[in-house]
């Protein structure tokens, strides 16, 4: 059951809780109090009984009036990671793959507009990108999200693209709604999806999905490397079947 901020059982406190640890990001690793409040919204008094809150319960410290996360909080994700046999399941399908063609392999799963990443095996060589477990990218422009979104139904596709925000990347990027339901017709027809130059320029990604016994897609698996290194006809003659067989067996052991 999903419920909104105007439901009687929508907790308030709590979901102001969240998103003092969520104004903490890269760039904005420690925090004073006025920051932590204009980056929230809250007014100071909240903020500061949050922040206070948070630190009694071993989730946040404080240097020199400045405010920053323990490591703690990582158990919230990993509490996350660990309910999912998903992850575990897929390890070594993922690492036999990079094995085989060293690039890079990845799993994710769709949270609101992005894809999170909740498996990573990278290759060996250095062309690879900083991409790691618990990082999030928009799903309309990442392969794993593209075949994620292709098993949305209409009714699913007009509220992720009413939330969506359709920003370029890279001066490929495709940004036109109607553009993009037709990629993703194609790729539910397909069963794949490979974009290129949508993320990174000189670079494509493969991913199909994972699926459930009842066939519907929970995660979604990739295989992404440089034009430089990988050409798109071996990405489908080669790799793709990799990854097929990969997500198969996967989909018998779930």
């Amino acid at each position: 059951m999903s419920i909104n901020e105007d439901h009687p059982d929508f907790v308030t406190a709590f979901a102001r809780g969240l998103s003092v640890i969520r104004c903490f990001e890269k760039g904005a690793d420690r925090l004073s109090l006025n920051e932590v409040a204009t980056r929230t919204g809250l007014a100071r008094g909240t903020a500061r009984r949050f922040l206070l809150t948070l630190e009694a319960i071993g989730y946040v410290g404080m240097e020199d009036n400045k405010f920053r996360l323990l490591p703690k909080v990582l158990d919230l994700g990993y509490a996350y990671l660990s309910s999912i046999p998903l992850s575990e399941l897929a390890q070594p399908f993922m690492t036999s793959i990079v094995e085989k063609i060293d690039e890079s392999c990845a799993m994710s799963v769709m949270d609101g507009t992005d894809v999170v990443y909740i498996a990573r095996i990278p290759p060996s060589h250095v062309y690879t990108i900083p991409v790691q477990v618990g990082m999030r990218m928009p799903a309309f422009i990442n392969a794993m999200g593209q075949v994620l979104l292709a098993d949305l139904n209409e009714k699913q596709l007009d509220e992720f693209f009413a939330k969506a925000e359709l920003r370029k990347l890279t001066k490929y990027t495709d940004v036109d709604p109607v553009s993009i339901r037709n990629t993703l017709k194609k790729i539910r027809e397909q069963g794949y999806a490979m974009p290129v130059d949508q993320v990174y320029e000189g670079r494509v990604s493969l991913a199909v999905p994972i699926r459930n016994r009842e066939g519907r897609a929970i995660a979604a698996m990739n295989v992404s490397a440089m034009l430089s290194r990988i050409s798109v006809k071996r990405m489908t003659t080669e790799f793709l079947p990799l990854l097929l067989d990969a997500a198969e067996k996967m989909r018998s052991g779930l």
